[in-house]
């Protein structure tokens, strides 16, 4: 499969199933559209009227070469093994969301947890019910050795004491059983201090931080419960955490509506606040909801990106860049060939804890009792859920089949697919053709990117990911 789009000036053309990404020059772009269905002679007939004759054939030529190289219009050679891959595939836990608290100090219009309750009551997870849940970990990881626990809620800093007993309590566990234990931890910053903040810095491996971008923005979605707004309370608190850190192993994440469509001048407010890592996902909401993104929406968020990807060279070369979530993407390793098989891991490698100890597929599903897949003290009792979301990849999702950003989403959220969908084999549509922008966005920074490196000599570590042909 070939997928070829212009951007930025530049024409690109990706080959599918090799992940091979290749910069081209006009004619070469134009042969490639009609390599595979046009014999040769017909392909320079039907171009000769916009090149060359020798620059045509030349091309080709070239494209011939990329194709016997194995780089061009290459087979899925995985494909016919999916099939034994499901049956025999052996899974381990790997990584658990401790919902550590559910309850909030805020009021987020658009969260999806209705104030940290998850359709059902304000909690707080026991020490003892976190306790079985990393023992769970442990025993249920095979061989594996780094274990990744996200406290999440809610707000987790209002059960902080109970965060600090884990981290402990995990720690405790490491040595004895071979294992790592990597934390990371989710806040809106309300209770953040300098304590906590000292203490993060020591025990979290990441911590993500949720701001909404500019003050108008972030107030009306993400308040008090009493209306008044979140932004001048915890962005001081924000940048100071972030410096902390020395602008590392954090980030600054939120969410876009249909009320902030611009929302590339939020990413870019992060940047000017001295923010270095980021994220701004879309929104997922009812259609009913008034701020949820709509179909008839998907031309303005489509250009959004763009103007974000241009600007954010445009910050790299003004020696302002910062990290943007969505725009990294590997091309040197190929479509990952676990991510096409197995998918992101949900309800399999990676699960949900409820305060008191039961297990969901992830975050998205607690609360919907169709999904409840056991507890903590009994362990995983509906085998046949996880069986489910065993076999949910890019070869299980139809829609999947003939999109060229398969390999790099994994078929995308599962969560999403069900709630749009009724299915997790299914796809959630406007989600899919927002990621299929993000990837070709960050595709074209790449290009970018080495073009700066070789006009200024300066590494930007892009070298060799991208061939270009002229």
């Amino acid at each position: 499969m070939i997928h070829q789009y212009k951007s930025n000036g530049y024409n690109i053309v990706m080959d599918v199933e090799s992940g091979a990404v290749h910069v081209v020059d006009d004619v070469t772009y134009d042969v490639i559209a009609l390599f595979e269905d046009t014999e040769t002679s017909k392909i320079v007939e039907q171009l000769s009227d916009k090149y060359d004759k020798a620059d045509i054939e030349e091309a080709i030529s070239e494209v011939n070469q990329l194709k016997e190289d194995g780089q061009l219009f290459t087979q899925d050679i995985y494909q016919p093994f999916i099939e034994e891959f499901k049956d025999k595939r052996q899974t381990v836990v790997k990584a658990l969301c401790l919902h550590i608290a559910h309850d909030c100090n805020l009021a987020c219009k658009y969260c999806f947890a209705e104030e940290g309750e998850y359709h059902g009551r304000r909690a707080m997870m026991s020490f003892e019910v976190g306790k079985k849940a990393l023992d769970f970990l442990v025993a249920n990881s095979g061989s594996r050795v780094n274990l990744e626990v996200d406290f999440f809620g809610g707000e987790p800093l209002m059960n902080w004491d109970v965060v600090k007993q884990l981290v402990e309590y995990g720690r405790s566990l490491e040595e004895s059983n071979h294992k790592k234990f990597r934390f990371t931890l989710t806040t809106n910053g309300v209770l953040l201090n300098d304590e906590i903040m000292e203490y993060l810095n020591k025990e979290m491996s990441n911590v993500v931080l949720s701001l909404d971008g500019r003050k108008e923005v972030n107030d009306r979605m993400r308040p008090f419960r009493t209306g008044k707004g979140s932004y001048d309370l915890i962005v001081p608190k924000f940048q100071k955490f972030a410096e902390s850190r020395n602008q590392t192993n954090y980030y600054v994440r939120g969410t876009f509506t249909r009320n902030n469509l611009d929302f590339s001048k939020d990413v870019l407010h992060y940047a000017d606040l001295g923010f270095k890592q980021m994220s701004m996902e879309p929104v997922v909401a009812s259609p009913e909801d008034d701020y949820a993104i709509r179909e008839e929406d998907l031309p303005r968020i489509l250009e959004e990106y763009d103007k974000l990807a241009d600007a954010y060279l445009e910050y790299r070369k003004a020696g302002k860049g910062f990290n943007f979530f969505h725009f990294n993407i590997d091309l040197t390793q190929s479509p990952c060939v676990a991510k096409r098989l197995s998918g992101c891991g949900s309800g399999t490698e990676y699960l949900a804890v409820t305060p008191w100890g039961d297990f969901y597929p992830c975050h998205q599903f607690v609360g919907q009792e169709e999904f409840l897949l056991g507890n903590v003290y009994d362990g995983i009792v509906k085998q046949d859920i996880c069986d489910e979301f065993k076999q949910c990849n890019v070869y299980a999702k139809p829609a999947c089949q003939n999109c060229f950003a398969k390999y790099y989403c994994s078929g995308g959220c599962n969560a999403n697919a069900y709630n749009f969908t009724g299915s997790i084999t299914g796809s959630y549509d406007v989600g899919c053709k927002m990621q299929q922008k993000r990837i070709e966005c960050a595709i074209m920074i790449k290009a970018a990117l080495a073009d700066m490196e070789e006009e200024t000599g300066a590494s930007a570590d892009v070298a060799g990911e991208i061939s270009h042909v002229c």
